[in-house]
């Protein structure tokens, strides 16, 4: 319960690590989006600090011709720009009038119908971001107090060669008056009489020099009109619609960079978690051997006692058969008593032999390995074994190779003679046994004892290599484990398998080929 808790602990304390991590970077990509959408912001506004300075050196008189801004405005998208402005990603660029209004632009239409573009200053779009920058253009101060904020004019019409309306000493076009105006009159014309200066007023010579300020081919225009004009064509605003593939790109590379971090942290935690369940099974497996080692030599103290004490048996048990056999044989004993005595002479015999069986099971397997010769070993099992097959008249066979292998030689030979001796049990009258030997490998040999006997159920072939199970009415359940624990010491292995078409096989493998 205590290792338990502290695994619960540990894992606890990895899980928590874990979302600590992600928590982490979660966080630091929201920082490294949100410093690449200022990133973009600072573009732009680098690229209306530029386009200031260039509608700065282009205005005269407060004012700047809208197809020269225009060009500006047409080289800043397309890219021919200096490096510092990074123009390459702009795709649309517009300047508006306090009222929204586009006056001009470049580039593709830009979408002013989403309010946050003009009241929160930016729009962020799926694969655009259209943002808003002042226009600073240094407005400087009339007398009035207000500020003269710089316009656009429309560019000069087309030259007409036809035209001879020229203004005395420009270059420019005179306007005609409108029908039912009459033409402006010149000073000759205004009143002026033997060569003398014309008279004019304060008023006309205000409005005069009010028009001579104008574009030269704007001076025709009604006051009215251009004063107009100059309120709608002030510029206001800088409209710039900036692509959003770099930054998609960027904000993509540090989402996978933060992604193998993360996978890193959890292959780490996954990690870090298996070794803990590992070590936990180790401290569990080598606290178990400890307890299996104290039980062990507590069972070998047992064992050792059991086995003095079966010892210590046989000899008052050699006395008791030893008289019994004495009152049978006697001549004055009535008859009754001469087969009970036999009786006894029997039992004591079984015991006996059940007492000899538990103490070669009991008994320690040294292995002595040196190399045998198979087939004598069998032959001379087989030769001991002669009274029992000849009392059951069965048949035994031995078949396969001459072999040499490497093992003990008692202990060996107990093992065949046991298999032997449980076939001899199993079978009836006129039964079969063979004996095979083959070779596998080069270095690997397989030994069979057969038998047509009824067979070993399938339920019953891996329990009766145990302790004091047994199928025979006179048998005492130790021979095959007697076997599987010689099998075992030389590193061999030992299965009982079905015969065809009826009896079982007891297969002995890994039997190592003497060089």
């Amino acid at each position: 319960m205590e290792m338990s808790r502290r695994s619960w602990l540990v894992y606890g304390l990895l899980a928590a690590v874990w979302v600590l991590v992600l928590g982490w970077q979660v966080e630091e990509h929201l920082r490294f989006t949100a410093a690449a959408r200022t990133d973009l912001r600072g573009r732009s506004k680098d690229i209306a600090n530029t386009l200031s300075a260039f509608i700065r050196g282009l205005r005269f008189r407060e004012a700047v011709r809208s197809d020269r801004v225009e060009s500006v405005l047409n080289e800043l998208v397309n890219g021919r720009t200096n490096d510092l402005v990074r123009s390459s990603d702009v795709m649309a660029i517009a300047l508006l009038n306090p009222a929204g209004e586009t006056l001009v632009s470049a580039g593709r239409p830009i979408d002013l119908e989403h309010t946050e573009v003009l009241q929160e200053g930016e729009h962020w779009g799926r694969h655009s971001v259209t943002l808003v920058n002042p226009v600073d253009l240094g407005a400087s101060l009339a007398s009035e107090g207000a500020t003269n904020p710089t316009v656009l004019l429309p560019p000069p019409p087309p030259r007409d060669p036809s035209n001879t309306n020229r203004e005395p000493g420009r270059g420019f076009f005179r306007r005609e008056p409108p029908p039912g105006e009459a033409p402006p009159t010149n000073a000759v014309a205004a009143g002026a009489t033997n060569g003398s200066r014309p008279v004019s007023s304060g008023t006309d010579t205000a409005a005069r020099s009010a028009r001579m300020r104008r574009a030269p081919w704007l001076r025709g225009m009604p006051e009215a009109e251009y004063q107009a004009l100059l309120a709608r064509n002030a510029l206001h605003d800088l409209v710039i619609a900036m692509s959003t593939d770099s930054y998609t790109a960027a904000c993509t590379r540090d989402l996978w960079v933060r992604a193998v971090i993360l996978l890193l942290a959890t292959i780490s935690v996954l990690g870090s978690g298996l070794a803990w369940r590992n070590l936990s099974k180790t401290s569990e497996l080598e606290i178990r051997l400890v307890r299996a080692s104290e039980l062990n030599t507590h069972l070998k103290e047992m064992n050792l006692a059991a086995a003095g004490l079966a010892h210590e048996t046989r000899n008052p048990l050699n006395i008791i058969r030893g008289l019994a056999q004495m009152i049978s044989k006697h001549d004055g004993t009535v008859p009754e008593i001469q087969n009970k005595s036999r009786e006894i002479v029997d039992e004591a015999d079984k015991v006996a032999a059940q007492l000899n069986e538990f103490i070669n099971y009991s008994r320690p397997r040294e292995v002595r390995r040196s190399a045998l010769a198979l087939g004598s070993v069998v032959s001379e099992v087989v030769r001991a074994l002669s009274y029992d097959l000849e009392e059951k008249k069965i048949g035994l066979q031995v078949k396969g190779e001459q072999l040499s292998v490497e093992a003990d030689e008692q202990l060996l030979r107990q093992a065949l003679f046991n298999l032997i001796l449980n076939a001899i049990q199993a079978v009836e009258g006129d039964g079969q046994i063979q004996v095979v030997a083959e070779k596998r490998s080069p270095s690997e040999a397989v030994l069979e004892v057969r038998d047509n006997g009824p067979g070993v159920p399938p339920e019953r072939r891996t329990e009766i290599f145990k302790p004091y199970f047994t199928t025979q009415k006179k048998g005492t359940g130790l021979g095959l484990a007697v076997v599987q624990q010689i099998v075992l010491a030389h590193g061999w292995e030992v299965e009982c398998l079905p015969n065809e078409p009826k009896g079982a096989v007891f297969r002995i493998t890994h039997l190592k080929l003497a060089a």
